[in-house]
């Protein structure tokens, strides 16, 4: 199925806004996109006052025009010679993750208030990938490091716990909290509560009625497991609700990238009726607009026969049916570990006082893909 306009403006928005200006051919690469329909994306937000375009760079507004456009790093590569880290603070993310983008542009904005010069690594979805890309930053000098590591699997997160506990420059994970007693847990990390941020989906939808409730997540990152845990001890542990169930939004949304054996859509619909459901949240964004299409080709509508929420709010509003969404702090969760990391770095060793371990509360935004239900008397 192709990706709908407004998700895909929304991602190249997100990148532009993150690293400042991008040339249009390297962004349409990274997007997977052709040049032409990319070039006539950049037209049309342009046009909407959203982004500046210059000759073959896309920029955010506001930005000065800058004398040499600075292309978009390709995940795995790097654009300067071996010393372009060099005083500089490393962000490492995972390519297509708009998401952490955002994450990303909060942290940007921090460091660049702050005078710091940023060297920005991508990585690519392989397994391990992060690790080179921290090795390259501390070869070229980085003196402080900010990491959203992809996580997609536990194993893979313990892989990365014994290397990462060793970096020699200061160390900040950005919307990851590690196992608790794990190697990094006296790591700085700043993330966002998302226990909290499912109690307000399951809050919502049993304010309104909804008795009977089902979580279609991901499985392939540290936030969504901790969604699907948080939600399973909320839903069991709130007497009102009379049923819950747990499914993946998607073929491709557990960490082996299979979620059924035929790699078939899960059936929402079905199960929905199935347990008598009345209301779902749904994770990630992307995800939860393609099973609200797919509920409305089955006959369900949204949210009269079905009240949903979504979690992650990065394009939830732009579906047909805006979808009411929770709302994790990205650009926050960015800028507290940017400005815990200059703490770090401003401060002798030894002298920037204990871990810190900092959780930002999530928000809920109500468009109406949630409706109080009417039972039958």
């Amino acid at each position: 199925m192709r990706e709908p306009v407004e998700l895909r403006r929304k991602r190249i928005l997100a990148v532009i806004h993150a690293r400042g200006a991008v040339s249009v051919s390297a962004l349409a690469a990274e997007l997977d996109v052709s040049v032409v329909t990319l070039r006539r994306d950049v037209e049309e937000l342009s046009r909407e006052g959203k982004l500046r375009r210059g000759h073959g760079v896309a920029r955010p507004v506001g930005d000065a025009e800058p004398t040499t456009p600075v292309p978009a790093p390709r995940a795995g590569k790097r654009d300067e010679g071996p010393s372009a880290d060099g005083g500089a603070v490393a962000l490492v993310v995972p390519e297509r993750h708009s998401y952490l983008y955002e994450t990303l542009h909060g942290a940007r904005t921090a460091l660049e208030q702050a005078g710091m010069r940023i060297a920005l690594h991508i990585f690519p979805q392989s397994a391990g990938a992060e690790r080179p890309q921290v090795e390259r930053a501390l070869q070229g000098g980085a003196r402080g490091l900010l990491i959203a590591p992809r996580w997609r699997s536990a194993a893979e997160e313990e892989a990365d716990y014994g290397w990462l506990a060793g970096v020699t420059v200061p160390t900040v994970l950005m919307e990851r909290r590690p196992r608790p007693g794990s190697a990094l847990h006296a790591l700085d990390s700043v993330c966002s509560d998302h226990w909290y941020g499912t109690h307000l989906a399951v809050e919502h939808l049993v304010a309104l009625g909804h008795r009977r409730i089902v979580l279609a997540a991901r499985n392939d990152s540290p936030t969504a497991r901790s969604i699907r845990a948080a939600f399973a001890e909320i839903a069991a542990a709130r007497p009102e609700v009379e049923d819950w169930a747990v499914v993946l939004s998607s073929p491709n949304a557990g960490p082996d990238r299979s979620a059924a054996p035929d790699g078939a859509a899960p059936d929402l619909a079905a199960l929905l009726r199935e347990r008598g459901a009345t209301g779902a949240v749904l994770h990630g964004d992307e995800d939860a607009l393609m099973l609200v299409q797919r509920l409305a080709e089955s006959g369900v509508r949204v949210p009269q026969d079905c009240s949903v929420v979504a979690y992650d709010d990065v394009v939830a509003a732009l579906g047909g049916t805006p979808l009411t969404a929770v709302a994790p702090p990205k650009a926050d969760i960015g800028r507290a570990a940017a400005e815990l990391l200059l703490h770090r770095l401003a401060h002798p060793a030894g002298a920037t006082g204990p871990v810190r371990r900092t959780e930002l509360l999530p928000s809920l935004e109500v468009r109406g893909s949630a409706q109080r239900l009417h039972r039958a008397e």
